[in-house]
């Protein structure tokens, strides 16, 4: 199975937007593989707080709670993350 996901992160590299429509299913078909998939990159630092909260459809604070309830360390922001934070919100407010 590694080989698929391989695939995929190498289909990302030319071919983005193949991936983010696939993983937006996932979000409909299984979302608590979704929200795995999510929490994961942002444990690994791949993702800030505020993206995750806006791939999983919830506030910033709302998931800074979940995430404190279950355990998971809540990163203090770095310039790249409040950089990361403010587009995530003119994403929001687009929508």
């Amino acid at each position: 199975m590694s080989w698929a996901v391989e695939e995929l992160k190498k289909l990302s590299e030319v071919q983005p937007e193949i991936v983010e429509k696939t993983l937006k299913e996932i979000s409909k078909i299984d979302p608590a593989l979704y929200r795995s998939l999510v929490i994961g990159a942002y444990i690994d630092e791949k993702i800030s707080l505020g993206k995750a909260a806006e791939l999983l459809g919830v506030t910033r604070v709302e998931l800074q709670r979940e995430f404190r309830e279950r355990g998971i360390p809540v990163r203090t922001p770095s310039k790249e993350d409040a950089v990361a934070e403010v587009e995530a919100l003119k994403a929001w407010k687009r929508k």
